[in-house]
């Protein structure tokens, strides 16, 4: 599954011309191994913060407290995993730095499909919505 969105993502990073070649983690360097681990290990309690609506999927492929109780500390790690695994895609398969944004968005799109009734998500014009 993991491949196939990474698959995705570069796909419509480059328009099409992964087609050509599969892009993905090529390298699960130490740093990439410990934000996927973490990832793991807070899912239960992000997936939580969710349903209580005090977190949400933003259009920018990050998550975002929504007010509440203090989830400052879980979006914050939750993000800097993300970052850190959306730039090894963009290096490893040599995209431009510019790349960037593109795959973010992509995760974004991936992350608000995935998100479950009830939850809150950022769509694309900006607007926080509960699907």
């Amino acid at each position: 599954m993991k491949k196939m969105i990474l698959f995705v993502v570069m796909l419509v990073v480059l328009g099409g011309a992964a087609f050509a070649q599969s892009y993905d983690i090529k390298n699960k360097t130490p740093a990439v191994t410990s934000a996927l681990d973490a990832r793991k290990a807070r899912f239960a309690e992000l997936k939580a913060l969710k349903a209580q609506g005090l977190v949400g999927e933003n259009n920018q492929g990050y998550v975002q407290a929504l007010g509440g109780a203090d989830a400052g500390a879980i979006v914050s790690a939750e993000n800097q995993d993300r970052r850190l695994i959306y730039k090894a895609i963009v290096e490893q398969n040599g995209l431009a730095d510019s790349a960037l944004s593109t795959v973010e968005g992509v995760f974004a799109g991936v992350q608000r499909n995935k998100a479950s009734s009830g939850e809150k998500v950022q769509d694309e014009s900006g607007a926080w919505i509960t699907k």
